[in-house]
């Protein structure tokens, strides 16, 4: 099969619907996707249904495995000199960022 995205790396700074599935096409057509959460939480996405029904600590739900299929997740502490520093290198390297944090402090 082939992946006309194949090569293309993307940085996702994002939570929600939009950005991690603008992302999940993305690498579903072969980019290689770098989801960036932070350590204390991460996506809110993966607590997330729409029954209310508590997902457990050690899964996530089901939306949150559909929008991010086919990528990695880094943890990184942004909000220190050496998390910020890291997501700056990762930055450096990628072909597109896509971001929906609202800012990041």
């Amino acid at each position: 099969m082939t992946h006309p995205l194949a090569g293309l790396r993307v940085v996702e700074l994002a939570t929600d619907v939009a950005g991690p599935y603008a992302t999940k096409l993305l690498a579903d057509a072969g980019a290689d996707v770098v989801k960036v959460e932070h350590p204390e939480g991460g996506d809110p996405m993966r607590r997330w249904t729409s029954s209310g029904v508590e997902v457990p600590p050690s899964e996530d739900s089901v939306l949150f495995r559909f929008l991010n299929t086919s990528k990695r997740c880094v943890a990184i502490d942004w909000t220190t000199a050496a998390g910020r520093a890291e997501l700056l290198d990762l930055v450096a390297g990628a072909d597109v960022v896509v971001e929906s944090l609202g800012g990041i402090e």
